[in-house]
């Protein structure tokens, strides 16, 4: 029984460690520089095992995908766990969702598409509703006690994270302003949108 439960936990270990890799060198290079064999070298493993691990490039993608929504979901849960008020909860949430952004830049980019081509992977998997599911949540608390129609906070919702994800996306591809500039347009934008829910 031991000796299976260790078995498990190194299976589990050099699951991490492909993943980890595979995020050092997408940090190092670009997602351009993925590859294979470059995961094989960064962990000193011959590609054979990878392929044990993973099919293909794009199941590692697909699993840093998954990761990456977990991951948001648990930030946006820490930031509205903060505070009581709705409008607080949408504001931190939304702040909480920019930082991991910019701290997890290359797990955004591949969980939404900014500068990697990463396909329709992240409408396939059920964590990728988690981050969405919160925010809607809070928006919902925050138009009561009229609670809108599905619509209406569909559309609160797309207007955050259109202009919130806008500003990301532009800032990714280096055509952004001056922080200070970024945190202003996304405290007003976050603010007015905040507003027009309360009415």
């Amino acid at each position: 029984m031991a000796s299976k439960d260790r078995i498990l936990r190194l299976k589990e270990e050099t699951r991490c460690n492909i993943l980890d890799a595979s995020l050092k060198i997408v940090k190092e290079g670009g997602w351009d520089a993925l590859s294979m064999r470059k995961i094989a070298d960064e962990i000193e493993y011959t590609a054979p095992i990878i392929y044990e691990y993973f099919a293909n490039k794009d199941a590692i993608l697909m699993e840093l995908t998954r990761k990456g929504f977990l991951l948001l979901a648990k930030k946006l849960e820490e930031a509205r766990n903060r505070h009581r008020a709705p409008a607080k909860q949408l504001e931190a949430m939304w702040l909480a969702y920019w930082d991991f952004a910019f701290a997890e830049r290359e797990l955004y980019q591949v969980m939404y598409g900014v500068r990697v081509s990463c396909c329709e992977m992240a409408k396939i998997l059920p964590e990728s509703e988690r981050p969405m599911d919160l925010i809607w949540d809070v928006i919902v608390e925050l138009m009561l006690p009229h609670v809108g129609t599905e619509e209406e906070v569909c559309i609160k919702y797309y207007t955050f994270w259109s202009v919130i994800h806008g500003l990301i996306s532009i800032n990714m591809v280096n055509r952004g302003n001056t922080d200070e500039t970024n945190q202003e347009v996304l405290k007003t934008a976050i603010t007015g949108i905040i507003r027009s829910i309360k009415g």
